[in-house]
Parts: C-alpha cells; sequence; structure tokens
C-alpha cells in the first residue's frame, strides 16, 4: 500500500498531545512491533482488540502473554468476564481514561489493536448511543441463533451489517439491542467530535500476511486452543456468543467431535484470511495511515514517533 499522511483526524494543533496508534489485519505483526516501540519511547500499551477485553480467552484471541505483559505493561486487557459483554461505549468511556493517564504520565498515548470500529471510537471521537444493556431481548436473540439475528440485522440496519462479521454474535446483538430501545438503526446514531489530541496512525500490512495467519492458526492449536474453549465451555456454557468466534466456534466442533482437528485449523485459517480481508478494507475506507515497510518497521516507526513528539 502507498504511504500517506501519516497524522490523521484529532486535532490540528501542533502543540496537542500525541497518541500513537499501530493498527494492522491480525497476524500482522503488531504485539512484537508494539513491544519494541513501546520500550524505546517508554510507553504503555493499550489495547484495541476487542475479543482481548476479556478474561479468561488468551490463546485464541493471541493475547500478549505473561512475559510480554512483564515486559511492558499493558491497559485494557481482560477488563470484563467473558459472559459479560462490554458496548462500544463502555469501552471508550474505559479506554479515554486510559488514553488521558498515559497523556499524563508519559506525554504520549499508545493504542494497538485490529478492531476498526474500536479504534474509530477513538481517533475519531465516535459517540455510539447510550443505550443500557437489555438481558432479556438478548436471551430472545441468542435464541433466535446468529444467522437468523444477522438477516434481521442485515434488513433492518443495513449499514452496521455490513460492518458486522455473520458470525460475531456480540456486536450483531448489540446493533440489534439498540435498534430496539430507541426505535432507530445504531448506524444513523453515532456521531462524532474529534479529541484533542493528535494522532498518529502507523499501520502494518505485510505482503505474507497469508502464510503468517496460517502459522498463527497452527501455534493456537499447538498453544492450547483446545484446552482453553473446554474450559470456557465448562463454566459458560456451549452457547456463549464469544465461543462462535474465529477459533473457538472450530475448536468447540472438534470437541463435539463434529469436525477434525485438521479440517478445523483449515477453517479457522481460512475464517481469519477473511477476517483480515475485512479488516484492510476497513482500515483503507476508515483510516489514512502510514504504512510501515515490510524489511524494517521498526525503523521507520521510531523515526514518524520522534518526529510527532519532536
Amino acid at each position: 500500500m502507498p504511504h500517506t499522511n501519516s497524522e490523521t483526524e484529532g486535532s490540528s494543533d501542533s502543540s496537542a498531545p500525541l497518541v500513537v496508534v499501530l493498527l494492522g489485519p491480525t497476524a500482522s505483526g503488531k504485539t512484537a512491533l508494539s513491544l519494541e516501540l513501546a520500550e524505546r519511547f517508554n510507553l504503555e500499551i493499550l489495547n484495541v482488540d476487542s475479543r482481548q477485553l476479556y478474561r479468561e480467552m488468551d490463546v485464541g484471541t493471541a493475547k500478549p502473554s505473561p512475559d510480554q505483559q512483564a515486559r511492558i505493561r499493558h491497559h485494557l486487557l481482560d477488563l470484563r468476564d467473558p459472559d459479560q459483554p462490554i458496548t462500544l461505549q463502555e469501552f471508550q468511556q474505559e479506554a479515554l481514561k486510559a488514553v488521558n493517564h498515559s497523556l499524563t504520565k508519559r506525554g504520549a498515548a499508545f493504542l494497538v489493536g485490529g478492531s476498526g470500529l474500536y479504534l474509530k471510537a477513538l481517533t475519531g471521537g465516535l459517540r455510539p448511543p447510550a443505550v443500557p444493556p437489555q438481558p432479556a431481548l438478548r436471551r430472545e436473540l441468542a435464541n433466535l441463533g446468529q444467522p437468523v439475528c444477522h438477516q434481521l440485522l442485515t434488513y433492518a440496519d443495513p449499514d452496521a451489517a455490513m460492518r458486522i462479521a455473520s458470525a460475531d454474535a456480540v456486536r450483531t446483538q448489540r446493533a440489534l439491542e439498540v435498534l430496539y430501545a430507541t426505535g432507530a438503526p445504531m448506524s444513523s446514531q453515532t456521531s462524532a467530535s474529534p479529541p484533542p489530541w493528535r494522532v498518529l496512525e502507523l499501520g502494518l500490512n505485510p505482503a505474507d500476511l497469508r502464510q503468517r495467519i496460517g502459522q498463527r492458526t497452527q501455534s493456537l492449536y499447538s498453544d492450547g486452543l483446545l484446552e482453553e474453549t473446554q474450559r470456557l465451555r465448562e463454566r459458560y456454557g456451549p452457547d456463549l456468543p464469544l465461543l462462535q468466534t474465529i477459533g473457538y466456534g472450530e475448536a468447540l466442533q472438534v470437541l463435539d467431535g463434529t469436525l477434525s482437528h485438521q479440517a478445523a485449523i483449515a477453517q479457522t485459517t481460512r475464517r481469519t484470511q477473511q477476517f483480515a480481508k475485512r479488516q484492510r478494507t476497513w482500515f483503507r475506507r476508515q483510516h489514512q495511515p502510514h504504512w510501515l515497510p515490510d524489511d524494517n518497521p521498526l525503523s521507520e516507526a521510531g523515526q514518524l514517533i520522534e518526529a510527532g513528539l519532536g
């Protein structure tokens, strides 16, 4: 991808504090590069991966390991139990507190992740509708099943349905919940107010991403995805929406004996590649990062951050 203007959104005031964003599709190398940059610039890492917000979901989400978290302090990990969905607005509130704390403590903040809507909520100042959870409605939607729910969303709020993966039960239910509570599509209720920071967006999009995803999927199984999925199923039940997401859904089928180990790896790899394609499309349309070169992303990222910090 071509390089673009690296300072995007946020404040145009050159004296405003700097928020650095490292974004990219899954398996693009964000974790390794973020650790190097955080060490170099004495920053802490603020997670913007929607599944890493949940406790007990470590292997399947490729959450930074305990050693990596000991090396650099991470924030916005393990905010909730898996059966307690966090809304975009709730995440935004927590993340804004973390950003402001980092700006005060470190003079800059460092956001790392691939969840496009969550990033946009911070860098673009999106204001999602303030609708509290509707437990009874969520139970009804869960009983309907995710394919039916996403079909309903496609009919009622096609813009939201385009942004939400067909297997993402958590966000599908949230969009339907907002529609039910307010009578208006969520996509029509989201306004924006740019935050009072400068935003430096850096992007990773390696040419060998498909191979990386294949290797990542193999690692999930060798690192204990089946065991983690079994623990989650025993504690929260097989209908937990997060257990229908990429990786966990296939692992459940292996545990149930309806999918072979190798078929699960192939299916997870294929679904992840499709997801990465959607992520790339989102970043291309909604963000204008400086795309870092494959051969030496650390050097170029370091130069851009140094220039941004002045």
